[in-house]
Formats: structure tokens, C-alpha cells, sequence
């Protein structure tokens, strides 16, 4: 019962993004069903794990498709409160931490808006090189529970597969940052991203409002030392670069690097060589710090950072959280299921096999809406997701003890330094459920809502009122 009544203490405070209560119960009811689904075939998961009346499948349809919950108001309540409340938040000289990537999840409905041909550039050859599915972009920050440290989603959204306009020359680069804005995030932060963020169009606007980028460079980028003052001023505008450096050259003198113990994130025991260099870099025309890293098992890697300030070893430290995203889009897709909706517009025009952007600045206005109701149906049901998870997280983090009591169940290893993962949070909070609505104290207007939805002659059902 106390698991819950913590899952209660964040998600009532969602409340203001819902225009009727009514909405905000089924807002309630799909994210408890985010974390308590054993199963993740879509919406009727919901009406199972819940064991609700079949009448209630229709109306978390609506839910979804509703303009009553307010997307962009519920993304920046939900990253305020975990910016404000979250005790474990990881800070570096007085900054917060955000990660973000890309996303790729495989779609195969015809008529499935912003679905197109995606490209996966992965290492694993599991992963098919081409494959139709929605493209999204998400932002994490970095909290640490124990020893653990976890990305915690705040924000997801499909940013590739349809243009409404042919006006619109926005790039993946312009829409992350868009995206970052949209938090409205106060305190300074550092922006941890890989090589494909390393543009001008992430650091100018970060650096407009004091924020610094940290991210990985090809193996090819240059920098140059700043020009020397000439003695006699000559006419025209003075030289700005001097000497030009590949900086992959850093680690042809090995006499100048230096043997550190590995920062890496869960590494003991390991050495590792580094060098740091201030060079002025082109694309944004002022001096940015490069790392060179030589890693006994990972091998040579690039970094580079916006803040000057930043000593070396801390850069990498810092990149090396960057994987904790890729875990967290793990997790958001075998246990959250955050990307897995199945929602289909019937008036769409089926969609060909390797299709790309669908260019819709042609079609009538109402196809337009529907287009536009159905992408925001999708970006509902990822952002109701990656907050459940969000809030399994920070469960995770802050009652570990807890989580553990009420697990009951087996695991082969547990650790008892870390942190549970948000599959044992999920069954943790499955074996409680009941008693959660059997108490009326914690939140009666819930457990009401759902106790009159409840159907009695399915097994869940009975199950959960026994």
C-alpha cells in the first residue's frame, strides 16, 4: 500500500493538464495500467490487466484522441516536478545532466500517419538496415538512486514522416531543439549527445542561454589555434584561425597523454589514456575543448565539450552516461511499452512499401485535422509511457527498500547496491494493486472510478477486488 501511495504523491500532481476530472481519472487508469500491463498489445492491455468492462476500450480510444488532456501542458508539468522534487537528480558544477537521441520503432500499418522507410545505423546485426516505422526524438535527465544512475524520460515525439508544409525546412537538429525549449527547463544544464549532435544548430541556441553541449566527433573533424596578433596592424579584417589540427593527430604523441583511472561509469580497474586541447572549431567559429580518449577495450574515441571550464576527466565521465538513454529506450519498449500504440486513421490513403515523407500541403484541411488528431493520439500515448516509466524510475530511486518488500517474487541476482529496474518496480506495484483499491483513504475518487469498472466475470477482475 505505501508503493502506491508514493505512485499517487506523482501522479496526482498532474492534475492541471486535464480540462475535466473525468479526464483526469482515465489519464489515472492508462497510466496505471503503463505500469502494472504484463502484456503490450496496445489499448486493449489496458482493459485486461484491469480487468474493466469491454464498454471502457471505446472510451480510452477518446482519451487518446482527446484534446481535454493538453500534451504540451502535462510534458512541462511532469518534467517540473521531476526537476523540483526529485531528490537524486546528478548535477556537475551546479548543472543538470540531459541526454538525448533518436528513436526508431518499427510500424507496419499502411495507414499509420508519419510512418516512412527509416535507415538503422546500428553495430548489432539483429537490427534489419532498412525498416517502416515512426522516427522520434526523446530527452532524459540523469538522476542516481544507491549506486545506480538512471535516465529518467521527460519528453518523446515523432519528428520525421510528415510535412504540412514545403515551407517547412526544419531539420532533425532544429525539431531536438524545439523540443528542449518546450521544457522550459530554468536551471543551467549540459546537453549529453552522440556525434550526429555536433552541429551548430544544437550549440549556438544552447549557448544563447547559458547551457553547454557535450558530445562525441567524427574521426575526421579539424580545429585550428587561434591566429597570432600580428605586431603591425595591417587593413582588413585580422586572421581569426592560425594553425590547422586534425584531431584525430592527438594521439600520434603518446609522450603528451596522460594515464588516468577510468571515469566510466561501473569500471574498476581500468586505465585509460587522455588528452585535452583548446581549439577554435568552424562550425561555430569560437574554442571548444577536444578529448582524445584511448580505451584498452572500447578503443579511440573523439569527445568534445562547450564549456572551457570542464577538466577532461570529467567530459568523459560525463559522456559516459549517454548509454543510460539507450537503456531507458530499452525499457521504455519490452516493459513500458511506450512506443507500441496501435491506432490506425481509416480515411488515410494506404501507404506504399519503402515510402518516404508523406507531403500533405495538397490535401484538403479536413484530412489535414485528422492527420494532425491522430499523430497527436500517438504522442499522447508516448508521453502518458515515458512518464509511467518516469515514475517507476523515481520509485526506484527514492524507496528501493520498498520495491523490494513488495516485489514477491525471484530474480537469479539481486544486488542490493542498485537499484530495481522498472520490471521489478512493475511487478511490485501488480502485487499491491489490490490492496490499493481496497483502501478508500489514498485516492477514493480513483478507486471508485474503477471499482463500478470492474468486470466481475473475468478472472482479472475478480483478482483484483478479492
Amino acid at each position: 500500500m505505501k508503493l502506491w501511495r508514493n505512485w499517487w504523491h506523482w501522479s496526482r500532481q498532474l492534475r492541471p493538464a486535464c480540462a475535466r476530472n473525468r479526464t483526469f481519472l482515465w489519464l489515472l487508469v492508462v497510466l496505471m495500467a503503463f505500469c502494472v500491463r504484463e502484456d503490450l498489445l496496445g489499448a486493449t492491455s489496458v482493459i485486461r490487466c484491469l480487468g474493466l468492462q469491454g464498454f471502457c476500450y471505446d472510451r480510452i480510444l477518446d482519451f487518446f484522441h482527446s484534446p481535454a488532456m493538453n500534451l504540451q501542458t502535462l510534458t512541462q508539468i511532469w518534467t517540473a516536478l521531476v526537476v523540483n522534487s526529485h531528490p537524486g537528480l546528478l548535477r556537475y558544477n551546479g548543472r543538470l545532466v540531459l541526454v538525448g537521441d533518436g528513436i526508431k520503432v518499427a510500424k507496419s500499418g499502411k495507414k499509420m500517419p508519419a510512418v516512412k522507410r527509416l535507415h538503422q545505423e546500428s553495430e548489432s546485426n539483429t537490427k534489419p538496415k532498412y525498416i517502416m516505422g515512426h522516427s522520434c526524438q526523446a530527452i532524459c535527465i540523469l538522476a542516481q538512486g544507491l549506486q545506480s544512475i538512471v535516465a529518467i524520460p521527460l519528453v518523446g515525439r515523432i519528428h520525421e514522416g510528415v510535412v504540412f508544409s514545403n515551407r517547412d525546412k526544419r531539420t532533425l537538429l532544429d525539431k531536438m531543439i524545439i523540443l528542449l525549449d518546450s521544457l522550459l527547463i530554468t536551471e543551467p544544464f549540459y546537453f549529453v549527445a552522440d556525434a550526429y549532435y555536433a552541429s551548430r544548430k544544437i550549440i549556438a541556441p544552447l549557448l544563447k542561454v547559458g547551457n553547454h553541449l557535450i558530445t562525441r566527433v567524427r574521426h575526421n573533424s579539424v580545429g585550428y589555434r587561434p591566429a597570432p596578433i600580428p605586431k603591425i596592424r595591417k587593413v582588413g579584417r585580422p586572421k581569426k584561425y592560425g594553425l590547422k589540427i586534425k584531431i584525430w593527430s592527438l594521439f600520434n604523441d603518446q609522450e603528451a597523454m596522460e594515464t588516468i583511472d577510468s571515469p566510466l561509469y561501473g569500471e574498476k580497474d581500468v586505465k585509460v589514456r587522455i588528452r585535452s586541447v583548446d581549439l577554435l572549431w568552424k562550425p561555430v567559429g569560437i574554442l571548444v575543448r577536444f578529448v582524445a580518449v584511448d580505451h584498452p577495450n572500447r578503443g579511440k574515441r573523439l569527445l568534445m565539450s562547450t564549456d572551457l571550464t570542464l577538466p577532461a576527466i570529467e567530459i568523459l565521465r560525463l559522456y559516459g552516461f549517454r548509454f543510460k538513454i539507450e537503456i531507458a529506450f530499452k525499457n521504455s519498449l519490452h516493459v513500458v511499452g511506450a512506443f507500441l500504440y496501435h491506432f490506425w486513421l481509416g480515411c488515410m490513403k494506404p501507404l506504399k512499401r519503402n515510402s518516404g515523407d508523406q507531403y500533405l500541403h495538397r490535401q484538403t484541411e479536413e484530412y489535414r485535422d485528422a492527420i494532425r488528431r491522430k499523430i497527436d493520439a500517438y504522442h499522447r500515448f508516448i508521453q502518458i509511457g515515458l512518464i509511467a516509466q518516469g515514475i517507476m524510475q523515481t520509485i526506484a530511486t527514492t524507496v528501493p527498500q520498498l520495491v523490494w518488500r513488495s516485489f514477491g517474487s525471484w530474480l537469479r541476482t539481486i544486488r542490493p547496491g542498485l537499484c530495481p529496474s522498472e520490471l521489478v518496480v512493475s511487478t511490485a506495484l501488480r502485487n499491491t494493486l489490490p490492496e490499493f483499491l481496497a483502501d478508500e483513504t489514498c485516492a477514493p475518487a480513483l478507486t471508485k472510478f474503477l471499482r463500478e469498472r470492474i468486470d466481475l466475470s473475468r478472472i482479472e477482475g475478480t483478482r483484483l477486488v478479492a
